[in-house]
């Protein structure tokens, strides 16, 4: 079978396409014959050995698919072969075959593509249990999302409006701000012409933010820290733009302030009954239409470096699969 290899921890530029031996499920494990694979920023972190729990090479990237059920390790209940799923893998999701624990599959809805079903868990799954779990989102509370046009903060934007929050979208440029306005986002900011901190002060009457949705860090942070409302909540996503803030302790202090970490992966072994509630309530959600995965590119995964370069250079919108044919 043909995967896209990591063979040494350079970066997206050392992953190659491979004919590769098929995988074997273990027990408690199920082989998956993946149909797509969605595309995440930390899929370059894993290719430069910055991942936090991170495989040594040769390896594939790719940490969410869609597919069919071709084989069951020992002790597999509730899977059949031939089952449609969504699958949580710590690695190997570019390839045509990949290996998954069978309490990180879930069944995919006949009325889901294999594209939405691949651009469906790592979003959608980190930005529902970041706003319903950890944060505690409310009906009626204002919620300021950066980087609202990318594939964590398209899915924070539609969250939030179904949870009931007023949605305060920034980007990089108009052309991003509308698809975020096009997602529900009520107000839109460009982080490259405008101050960030005032504006969200103008637009909440100088009361600041109730939650922030920060997958970018950098100056973005430092915004949102001086414009956070009293006992407001800002949720720690990742650093896409490069820099990690440094937090004045004062500042929380000051407003009662909660500064939340997020890392989503960690509820799939410390956890799971978070993940595996939220993924009902997100796969109700998409049944009812409330909500759905906004793919703009797919590639085929001889292109699979391509992709991943549109995800790291932040020149995507939504969400990039990965397609096996």
């Amino acid at each position: 079978m043909q995967a896209i290899v990591c063979h040494e921890l350079v970066g997206p530029d050392g992953l190659r396409l491979a004919e590769v031996a098929e995988p074997r499920p273990g027990p408690g494990q199920v082989r998956i014959g993946v149909r797509a694979c969605g595309v995440n920023f930390a899929d370059s972190l894993i290719t430069r050995g910055q991942y936090q729990r991170q495989p040594q090479p040769p390896f594939s990237p790719g940490f969410e698919v869609s597919g069919e059920v071709l084989e069951l390790g020992a002790g597999v209940t509730g899977i059949e072969p031939g089952d449609r799923v969504i699958a949580i893998t710590p690695h190997g999701g570019y390839a045509e075959q990949v290996v998954a624990d069978s309490k990180r599959c879930v069944p995919m809805p006949a009325a889901m593509s294999w594209e939405h079903g691949a651009a469906f868990p790592v979003v959608f799954g980190t930005s529902h249990v970041a706003l319903s779990h950890r944060a505690r989102l409310r009906a009626g509370e204002t919620l300021v999302v950066h980087g609202a046009s990318g594939g964590v903060g398209l899915t924070a934007v539609a969250i939030g409006k179904q949870l009931g929050a007023t949605v305060i979208a920034t980007a990089s440029s108009a052309g991003k701000l509308q698809v975020a306005g096009e997602h529900g986002a009520d107000h839109l900011i460009d982080s490259s012409q405008e101050d960030v901190r005032a504006r969200i002060k103008e637009l909440t009457d100088g009361q600041g933010a109730d939650v922030v949705y920060d997958p970018v860090g950098g100056d973005l942070f430092t915004a949102s820290l001086r414009s956070i409302a009293f006992e407001g909540r800002i949720l720690v996503i990742g650093f896409a733009g490069g820099s990690v803030p440094q937090i004045p302790a004062n500042h929380l202090l000051v407003k009662n302030v909660d500064v939340i970490g997020v890392n989503w992966p960690a509820y799939a072994e410390l956890n799971p009954q978070v993940m595996t509630a939220s993924f009902q309530t997100l796969i109700q959600w998409y049944l009812a239409g409330a909500i759905k995965p906004h793919v703009s590119a797919t590639y085929p995964l001889k292109q699979a470096v391509e992709a991943l370069d549109q995800v790291v250079t932040r020149k995507s919108t939504g969400k990039v699969v990965i397609v096996t044919s």
